[in-house]
């Protein structure tokens, strides 16, 4: 897997991404504490409506960068992103009022909601064998789930020797070095895109749309969107009750909540250590859906655990659910830019990586009020009722969804399309026009399939 890092520009671009999610987590800690000192008691309130607002800017925002990214010089757009996130990092500090917390949480994830799908569209030019590409999505979510561990240790490390605001110090230095790491990386020149090839249509809204009309027309994409559901009804799950099950349900103390949501991101890492070498002998579409599948008694697990009266066992049993359902996530989460890749033609990648960062975090953007409000409100019982069924009936609606068997590819032409467009890089002139063959797209250039 560490094979890819051999590659200096992807070497400079996965570190920017390490030391920019090192300073998230820790400005995840000192926002806790900032919320807690403005709001007391209400502190969670505050952190729930900052998530809310967080999933909201990822909605909103994506969609509108994937319309004009590719108009855009890429690692422009990337550092000016990095510098954003840091120029608000710089302001949390002197906050002191709550509405302020959240205007400036939604900047700071509009600037992220610009960094990673970008991020995610410049990797498979760094790395277009499909095999390195595939070592670098599982770095790239071992990153993800060190973050989630690390940065709280490393946070507690410095709250013994400062206080909670220089910890959003910690953060401008993580953006800020993220932007000379980027800075220092030589990208590849992207493909002509849409945007250049020919006069654009519709203008910028009709671009901000094109990524999601590419997912809505493809099937394997709208599979992979009832597959965001189904781990964003587990993650909820973990992300919010967490505590609520150490605490209430098992009154265990306050210092095994982080070995609970540890337990979780050990089943990812594992999961995304083995991957690439089960990538290359199983196809995606069977390990996604099995592991969208195994959720499923995951949460028959979890059921028990709520329903029993007492017992030593729930612990372990815990631990182990939230272990399962990081693994089972995982298998859905890291082969997604595979699937992308494959399914969306080059000039559409940006739009498509960014219609997937917005609409999958719409999906959390419904499980987590969902396991949030009824786990407080009907209890936790009703709240893994509710979230199996949602997680249960995507599972199966992208088995539905999902072809089975891959459409044989078509030879075709296009006519009108200028010399030196993305999509004929491997065509050949006839007549006036072009003719090559691949699998069926629905992308606006194949309207027929």
């Amino acid at each position: 897997m560490l094979a890819v890092l051999r590659n200096r520009t992807y070497r400079r671009l996965f570190t920017a991404q390490v030391v920019a999610l090192t300073g998230t987590g820790l400005a995840t800690v000192a926002l806790a504490l900032l919320a807690y000192d403005l709001a007391g008691a209400d502190a969670g309130s505050v952190l729930g409506t900052a998530l809310a607002v967080k999933m909201v800017a990822y909605v909103a925002i994506a969609p509108a960068v994937g319309a004009v990214a590719d108009r855009l010089p890429r690692r422009a757009l990337l550092i000016g992103a990095d510098l954003a996130r840091a120029g608000v990092a710089l302001l949390l500090p002197f906050v002191d009022q709550i509405w302020q917390v959240y205007v400036l949480i939604f900047l700071l994830q509009a600037a992220s909601a610009t960094f990673t799908p970008t991020f995610q569209a410049v990797v498979p030019d760094v790395l277009p064998a499909e095999r390195d590409y595939t070592r670098a999505l599982s770095l790239s979510r071992l990153a993800y789930d060190l973050e989630s561990l690390l940065s709280p240790a490393l946070a507690a490390a410095l709250l013994s020797l400062v206080t909670y605001n220089w910890l959003f110090l910690g953060t401008v230095a993580g953006f800020l070095a993220s932007a000379a790491l980027v800075t220092s990386a030589v990208l590849p020149k992207p493909a002509l895109t849409l945007a250049t090839a020919a006069p654009p249509t519709g203008g910028i809204r009709a671009g901000a749309t094109a990524g999601t009309r590419l997912f809505l027309a493809v099937p394997q994409l709208r599979a992979l969107l009832a597959l965001d559901l189904a781990v964003a009804a587990a993650g909820a799950m973990v992300t919010v009750n967490t505590v609520v099950y150490v605490r209430d349900q098992l009154g265990r103390s306050a210092g095994d909540v982080p070995l609970a949501l540890g337990a979780f991101g050990a089943g990812s890492m594992v999961v995304a250590l083995l991957l690439p070498r089960v990538l290359d002998r199983v196809p995606d579409r069977a390990l996604m859906l099995r592991g969208a599948l195994s959720l499923t008694p995951v949460f028959a697990m979890l059921g028990a655990i709520t329903t029993a009266g007492g017992g030593s066992w729930r612990w372990p049993a815990l631990l182990a659910a939230w272990t399962a359902f990081g693994a089972a996530c995982s298998v859905v989460l890291t082969p997604t830019g595979r699937l992308i890749r494959r399914a969306a033609p080059a000039e559409a990648r940006t739009s498509a990586f960014a219609a997937q960062f917005s609409l999958s975090h719409s999906c959390w953007l419904l499980t987590y009020p969902l396991a949030g409000w009824l786990g407080a409100t009907a209890g936790l019982r009703s709240a893994v009722l509710a979230l199996g069924a949602v997680a249960l009936a995507a599972a199966l609606l992208a088995v539905r969804l999902w072809p089975a068997r891959e459409a044989a590819a078509v030879e075709h032409e296009h006519a009108g399309l200028p010399a030196g467009h993305p999509h004929l890089a491997d065509a050949r002139r006839v007549g006036a026009g072009w003719r090559h063959s691949h699998h069926p797209l629905l992308d606006g250039l194949h309207v027929h399939g």
